[in-house]
């Protein structure tokens, strides 16, 4: 299969798998961004640097986003019940969007605020040596905690034997791609922030930290409209990739007395939770217990190809052909 989405969905156990290894991946961010954001505080007062403030603001938004991917990822494990028959598979999109939200309103709008503020109004440059040593301790966390999420996109694309770029553009696990995604903005926000201090040593003047300001704001507004759209693609309704889908139809077209899938409609639900509904023209002289027992083989098949296909619907539909003839007779 040439789609990450398709291939991801593809193995239970890894499936379960890769639902224990998002959670540990976004534990390590959490923790990581919190005493991150701490050491950021301190030394942007000190300092006085507006970058560092930013960057305060930025890991003090991605211990937010973590916060809730970790509420994502509990919420949606929650099993089927009455009032929710079809799961709480999509919850997870929902708090990865807020968390989204979040990346964009406390890091990016306050880095782009207090940026715009420095450049119109300048600041005054204390001493940079705790910042820079705060830079540095903060590079080694960050560094730590984007291994851990690159450690799990590189594993899961191994195994679907594609490239990890791929996969992770493509992935339904969204909580992954966040930690991913706002790591590596991370570290780059790290070097800007870094940039700016010693633009400001350098030339005595604040505004290379409120441009480096600026462009940590303008790298979170990025990272949180990258992450806004996958989360709501996924909650308006994704089908599975064209491969898999034309894999869902042979296997139903090769089970016995099925003869057409005359519509086919397919959804992810979550990373490991696929919903397939066909509308499935009969052979005309099958019995009822014939078409029955075709259903459960066809579940049972579809299950065995793609293990992460939690429900199968099929709808007895005459074909086109017996369509066309009713048309003529009528």
């Amino acid at each position: 299969m040439s789609d990450a989405t398709s291939d991801a969905t593809s193995d239970a156990g890894r499936a379960e798998q890769s639902g224990g290894g998002s959670t540990v991946t976004v534990v390590v961010a959490a923790v990581a961004n919190l005493g991150i954001a701490l050491a950021k505080l301190v030394a942007g007062l000190i300092s006085g640097s507006s970058a560092m403030l930013s960057e305060a603001a930025h890991s003090v938004a991605d211990t937010v986003t973590e916060v809730m991917l970790l509420t994502a990822l509990k919420r949606s494990e929650k099993p089927a019940d009455e009032d929710h028959p079809l799961g709480y598979g999509p919850e997870r999109y929902i708090w990865a969007m807020l968390a989204a939200v979040a990346t964009f309103v406390g890091g990016a709008v306050f880095s782009l605020y207090d940026g715009i503020h420095t450049l119109l109004r300048g600041e005054e440059l204390g001493d940079p040596l705790v910042s820079y040593l705060v830079l540095a301790v903060a590079f080694l966390l960050e560094g730590f905690s984007l291994r851990t999420g690159v450690r799990q996109v590189r594993g899961e694309a191994a195994r679907l034997r594609m490239p990890a770029p791929r996969y992770l553009r493509r992935t339904p696990d969204t909580a992954v791609k966040a930690v991913v995604m706002e790591d590596s903005a991370a570290l780059a926000g790290l070097l800007l922030a870094a940039g700016g201090l010693l633009g400001g040593q350098l030339s005595g003047s604040g505004v290379w930290d409120g441009i480096a300001s600026i462009l940590i704001g303008v790298l979170l507004v990025y990272v949180a409209w990258v992450l806004c759209r996958s989360n709501a693609q996924l909650l308006i309704g994704r089908p599975l990739p064209a491969d898999m889908r034309a894999g869902v139809r042979e296997e139903l077209l090769s089970v016995p007395h099925i003869v057409e899938v005359v519509e086919l409609t397919t959804l992810i639900q979550g990373p490991s939770e696929l919903l397939v509904a066909a509308k499935i023209d009969f052979r005309d002289a099958a019995t009822a217990a014939q078409i029955e027992w075709a259903c459960e083989e066809a579940e049972q098949q579809l299950r065995e190809r793609y293990p992460s296909i939690q429900r199968v619907y099929l709808d007895p539909t005459p074909g086109r052909a017996q369509r066309l003839a009713a048309r003529s007779d009528g």
